[in-house]
């Protein structure tokens, strides 16, 4: 079972060099450390950022903060009972 709190701490670290406000996925992409290609892992959880761009079908961007970008991705990876 992957471990909430882990996710939302890698997400943040890897997001969080993004220019806020982002007003898409594609804003991420310079930020993060491997690119489209950089993962998540906890648990028997693993989806890169590529997939999980996938899992996010009506975001609801632009986002002023990390926080509220992965917020809004943990809750969405609830939803879909990925996590």
């Amino acid at each position: 079972m992957a471990d909430e709190d882990e996710l939302r701490s890698q997400m943040i670290d890897a997001f969080e060099e993004a220019d806020y406000p982002i007003s898409s996925p594609m804003d991420l992409v310079p930020a993060l450390p491997n690119g489209p290609s950089t993962k998540f892992e906890s648990g028997d959880f693993s989806m890169t950022a590529m997939e999980l761009n996938t899992k996010l079908s009506g975001a609801e961007f632009p986002y002023e903060s990390p926080e509220s970008f992965v917020d809004d991705v943990i809750e969405k990876l609830n939803e879909q009972d990925e996590i």
